[in-house]
């Protein structure tokens, strides 16, 4: 489309669309995901214990959490703590290799923690990593 401008001298219009905007929009919502979604991987609000030696969680397991009110979750979901060992094993092909992690609130009684861990030996898996918190190096708790 052509149309003259106040000068006299004839146009055309311009009838790209810069795409510049929307690839910064794009890339911009992106690395908010990227960041938000390690965040969001575990709804229950458990607060683990503090100790000097923490392992860093490089792939991806089975998560059994223990909350303050000793409700047990596999992943996100309740479960009974009596039905634990009978839905791990359906979930797990390979008990001998396969690990699993162990969340537990730091207020959470021995006794229950131990339960859990009995239900999951019980299932044949022999790898379970405790997850814990670094301590704070700032006077934190030991």
């Amino acid at each position: 489309m052509a149309f003259t401008a106040p000068n006299g001298r004839t146009q055309s219009s311009l009838s790209e669309i810069n795409v510049t905007p929307l690839v910064d929009v794009v890339l911009v919502l992106l690395i908010i995901f990227m960041v938000t979604a390690p965040v969001l991987q575990s709804g229950i609000e458990v607060n683990v214990p503090k100790t000097r030696t923490v392992k860093e969680i490089t792939e991806e397991r089975l998560v059994i959490s223990i909350d303050k009110k000793q409700r047990v979750f596999l992943g996100n979901d309740p479960v009974n703590i009596h039905e634990i060992g009978a839905l791990l094993r359906k979930k797990i092909r390979d008990p001998q290799h396969q690990s699993i992690f162990l969340r537990s609130d730091e207020d959470v009684p021995f006794g229950a923690f131990a339960t859990v861990m009995d239900a999951v030996k019980q299932a044949g898996i022999s790898n379970v990593s405790i997850v814990t918190q670094p301590v704070d190096s700032h006077g934190g708790k030991p």
